[in-house]
């Protein structure tokens, strides 16, 4: 759920020159008509690295989960309403990048912000059956159109079984019911990293959230298997904030 003001797609600190040159040409290079064609192009530029990843992201058709007269193969955020948007296919490529060694079969995902759902489904991909996947989104409307989405997508089995789930509720408070969880997205920007998402991260899980108000940096919060938390920045991006309903509806 952001607007980019740049488009960082790097996998660490000392690649961002090289990634910004990649993405430069992803853009320029024009929208693909087909979900495959997206995903190989993702992977030419080096956005996508990992085959699962590649994989996941070809049986969940981004096509199902733009609202009609959107670009769903282009290489940029999308508005859904409610003042929020479905990401750019290169930052949902980077966070299940960043994400990938926290989705293995039988593991938990939380996705805050869940929009359309379609992170949330490649989430319940990743984690399988034996994993839960969990969608948390503030806005109703999305979230039924989320699962309607779902239904229609590769994830389908998963939403019927109930290894994946969407909630409406406050993604700033998350979804302790099914806390720990392994991989935590968030798809706001917040002001500081909400403790709430830092209790229900698992040791050994990750997180991976946009921090800022008029800067941001999506951050890779990091909890040990003592408890200890380390946060550090992976690259500098534009999200809009997580914040409350109203605050959002309302927002100019």
């Amino acid at each position: 759920m952001e607007v980019l003001r740049s488009i960082l797609s790097c996998f660490s600190s000392r690649s961002r020159t090289r990634a910004r040159a990649q993405s430069h040409a992803l853009w320029s290079s024009g929208a693909s008509d087909k979900n495959k064609s997206m995903v190989e192009q993702l992977r030419r530029y080096g956005i996508i690295r990992s085959s699962k990843v590649a994989e996941v992201m070809e049986a969940v058709d981004r096509g199902l989960f733009v609202p009609p007269g959107g670009s769903p193969y282009f290489d940029s955020p999308m508005p859904i309403g409610y003042n929020a948007t479905i990401s750019a296919p290169h930052m949902h490529a980077a966070c299940l990048e960043l994400l990938e060694k926290n989705l293995q079969p039988g593991m938990r995902a939380l996705d805050v912000g869940s929009g359309t759902g379609y992170l949330t489904a490649c989430f319940a991909l990743m984690v399988g059956s034996e994993g839960r996947a969990v969608g948390v989104e503030h806005i109703p409307e999305l979230v039924d159109t989320s699962i309607e989405n779902i239904k229609k997508s590769g994830a389908a089995p998963q939403l019927n079984d109930g290894a994946l789930s969407i909630h409406v509720a406050d993604g700033r408070e998350g979804w302790p019911e099914l806390a720990p969880y392994d991989a935590i997205h968030v798809g706001a920007a917040a002001p500081q990293i909400p403790e709430a998402l830092v209790e229900q991260l698992k040791p050994g899980g990750r997180m991976v959230i946009p921090v800022g108000t008029m800067f941001q940096e999506l951050k890779v919060v990091d909890k040990k298997l003592d408890g200890t938390v380390s946060v550090r920045d992976e690259t500098s991006v534009r999200y809009v904030p997580l914040t409350s309903k109203e605050a959002q509806l309302h927002a100019n």
